[in-house]
């Protein structure tokens, strides 16, 4: 089983820094992207896409949303399982039908690798099993 790799996108350099570490500590392999351009631009890379397993993003970037981020995602790659982790509850209503799951922060980091390893190991589960569930945390 290949190490998992993770792209983690947010435009807050300490939060990306904490859950880089984080996720590295439990075995991730993480690339990181302060903005949601650069991400696209290593999603696109063919070096690169095969290898992203999935996509952790904020909500609230400069120059383009985590929603619009979600939307440019699933034109790429309609199956990458996308985390998105935002302070604004609210916010769930924008990514309805884009098969996201969707976090209200502050995202605990037992409850980050809880759900990035649900997420990680229904990659490997049988394509017949249902999609993500769009879930917004109580």
């Amino acid at each position: 089983m290949h190490k998992k790799t993770i792209l983690l996108v947010d435009d807050n350099a300490i939060q990306a820094t904490i859950r880089r570490t984080i996720l590295e500590r439990n075995g991730y392999s993480v690339i990181s992207a302060l903005n949601a351009t650069r991400a696209l631009e290593q999603l696109q890379d063919r070096s690169l896409a095969g290898e992203i397993d999935l996509v952790i993003t904020d909500h609230i970037m400069p120059g383009m949303s985590g929603s619009m981020f979600a939307h440019a995602i699933r034109a790429i790659n309609p199956q990458l399982p996308i985390l998105v982790i935002s302070g604004m509850e609210e916010a769930f209503a924008e990514y309805t039908g884009l098969n996201v799951e969707f976090r209200t922060k502050p995202l605990q980091p037992d409850h980050l690798i809880k759900c990035v390893r649900q997420m990680a190991g229904q990659l490997e589960a049988e394509a017949s099993l249902e999609p993500f569930a769009n879930q917004a945390s109580a």
